[in-house]
């Protein structure tokens, strides 16, 4: 009965109402889209503010681990590549493969723990964006920890290997653990390579006075066959950098000398 004593203009005034929005567009129908679009961005902004914060935690849980040991290899990676020992520290702690640096501690943990220092693209921060929105990577320096088998080494490489299985402790990092390193100028790894083992290693090895068990040292004939073969390896890798730089170079030879004696078919068989 109620129905029966409704009035029609606000039936009509409503359905007025629905017909205005659905052909010019009702003001709540463009709320609607913006209002979740904030809603998505403040869960979005939410989303990042936690993973920041995640982020730093798992830094200052890392910094805090940091004793003697990581210390001396921060030390020597700084000198190396010249960087503050706050820039590697950072680096360390940032890096993905933390985890990596204590199997490498651990008693007959990894044999080698290798870095990288190169040119990685990195993708432009809102703030650094193009005037037309382009957000194209740039290339910046970057130190990180590397299995050496997933990225390409086109810049300078640290590495540390150890001289046993005992475990690494503070007092004994600098006697069981070895620093070296090599560039890769260019991408040219060959080039490195070579320059390591003829004006680094080899050095080094004929400098040797303790060579262990071997007593007689560098008058061994096994030590001197060793020497040799190495010497060898870096004349053949040269040649072969070379070879693949194509810098062969080929003499000419004026065989017209020899050409112009050979009268007759046996001159030609004996000159085969």
């Amino acid at each position: 009965t109620e129905s029966k004593y409704h009035r029609p203009g606000g039936n009509l005034k409503a359905r007025s109402t629905e017909l205005g929005s659905a052909v010019t567009g009702s003001p709540l129908t463009a709320v609607l889209p913006a209002s979740t679009t904030v809603k998505k961005s403040i869960v979005l902004s939410s989303e990042s503010k936690e993973l920041d914060k995640q982020v730093e935690v798992t830094k200052e849980e890392r910094r805090a681990q940091i004793d003697g040991r990581h210390k001396y290899l921060i030390s020597r990676l700084a000198d190396g590549i010249d960087l503050s020992d706050q820039l590697v520290e950072e680096a360390i702690i940032s890096d993905d493969k933390f985890q990596l640096i204590e199997q490498f501690f651990a008693p007959s943990g990894l044999k080698k723990l290798v870095f990288f220092y190169q040119d990685v693209l990195q993708q432009k921060s809102n703030a650094s964006l193009g005037s037309d929105g382009s957000t194209n990577s740039l290339p910046q320096k970057k130190l990180f920890i590397t299995m050496g088998s997933t990225e390409d080494f086109t810049g300078t490489c640290a590495f540390f290997l150890r001289t046993s299985d005992e475990v690494i402790t503070a007092s004994n990092v600098s006697q069981e653990v070895n620093f070296g390193m090599f560039d890769c100028a260019n991408g040219n790894i060959l080039q490195g390579l070579e320059f390591f083992l003829s004006q680094i290693m080899i050095p080094a090895l004929k400098s040797q006075q303790n060579w262990g068990a071997v007593k007689e040292g560098l008058k061994n004939s096994q030590i001197q066959d060793f020497l040799y073969s190495v010497d060898k390896f870096v004349g053949t890798l040269s040649s072969s950098r070379q070879n693949i730089e194509d810098k062969i170079q080929l003499t000419e030879v004026d065989i017209d000398i020899y050409v112009n004696n050979l009268q007759n078919p046996s001159d030609y068989i004996t000159a085969g």
